[in-house]
């Protein structure tokens, strides 16, 4: 394996004892929860629940939080005005919790961490700003043309490419995990691998017990089995499940209902619309098969003719038949077991 261990550019400082809060907080450009453009900040106050005074320095860092509870923040450099994005670790754990970063740090598709301030009980660190999720954009576009699905999809399958190679299994694959970055929304980066599992070493097995992870992207081997499964292997369905979904508009198999959902993921019987180009669909299936050993592997995902050879001229689009009763577009929704184990909600 290709592990990338040494990062010069990293910073890792020790700030101050205790953190330096704003009476009134300078001029801070377009600082807002989500890092939006041309959006002035908000004060809160005693009333919003929340303490009156959110701003706070942090070595050259203006760090807003907006909820106390909350370990993701949104920062700005005071000096140039640059936004960041800040999560705020616990100091004994903040190594650990960033393992995959460092792991797999260098890649022009994964989040990077530009910079970490270790205060007296906490780390302070800084990413790369995004510019929305991919979920999001997919919901707006109802879905993607073929061209700008085939760059989009590279770079995802890129990105896992890189992390299994770097000995990380990502577990929670899905859309909301990649951002744009930049306001183009052309450049993709994997965002929150916080989930993702380091394995020891280059012969390390990649079997995986818990069942963690979003219930649309859940692979039927985690579903099916009681003994452990392969952690790449589930993060490759979920990969298919993401480009159907980026191509077509909707999931591969959805449900309002998780056991009904979870019912059509065993099955693994789904239909590709025929206005999916035919080497889209050849990849996507070759993603989706419900044995495990079958699938492609997110290398072999990249040399994928869909992705190596031109375009070729799609087809007129065919109408949509619209069905009664089933959900037509990536729902707004979030499953209820969304981003935590799917064990207490699996039938015995």
């Amino acid at each position: 394996m290709n592990r990338q261990r040494s990062r010069p550019r990293l910073q890792i400082s020790h700030g101050p004892k205790k953190k330096v809060e704003y009476e009134q907080p300078p001029d801070l450009g377009n600082l807002s929860p989500d890092l939006q453009p041309c959006s002035p900040p908000t004060f809160f106050t005693q009333e919003d629940g929340i303490s009156q005074n959110p701003f706070y320095q942090i070595g050259k860092y203006i760090v807003r939080q907006t909820n106390p509870s909350n370990e993701c923040c949104t920062a700005v450099d005071r000096i140039n005005g640059t936004e960041f994005t800040c999560k705020v670790l616990p100091l004994g754990v903040y190594r650990e919790k960033l393992a995959p970063y460092f792991a797999t740090d260098g890649h022009e598709n994964i989040v990077n961490i530009c910079e970490i301030i270790l205060g007296e009980t906490s780390a302070y660190v800084f990413f790369e700003r995004g510019f929305g999720d991919l979920h999001s954009y997919v919901r707006e576009k109802k879905k993607l043309k073929q061209a700008e699905a085939r760059n989009l999809a590279r770079q995802v399958v890129a990105a896992v490419n890189h992390c299994h190679e770097n000995g990380v299994i990502l577990r929670d694959l899905k859309l909301r995990k990649f951002v744009f970055k930049d306001a183009e929304r052309t450049v993709l980066a994997l965002d929150g691998l916080d989930d993702a599992i380091v394995l020891d070493d280059e012969t390390a097995s990649d079997t995986l017990t818990d069942k963690h992870g979003c219930p649309a992207y859940v692979s039927p081997e985690i579903l099916s089995t009681r003994h452990g499964y392969s952690g790449k292997c589930a993060d490759l369905w979920s990969l298919g499940v993401m480009i159907y979904t980026m191509l077509v508009g909707r999931y591969p198999f959805h449900d309002r209902e998780p056991i009904a959902l979870f019912s059509k993921i065993r099955r693994g019987t789904y239909k590709i619309p025929d206005s999916v180009p035919a080497r889209a669909k050849c990849l996507v299936r070759n993603l989706l098969r419900r044995e495990p050993s079958e699938r492609l592997s997110a290398a072999e995902a990249l040399d994928h003719p869909w992705f190596t050879r031109p375009i070729m001229v799609e087809p007129p689009n065919r109408p949509v038949i619209v069905q009664k009763g089933i959900d037509q577009t990536v729902p707004d929704y979030d499953y209820p077991m969304e981003d935590v184990s799917l064990d207490a909600s699996l039938p015995n």
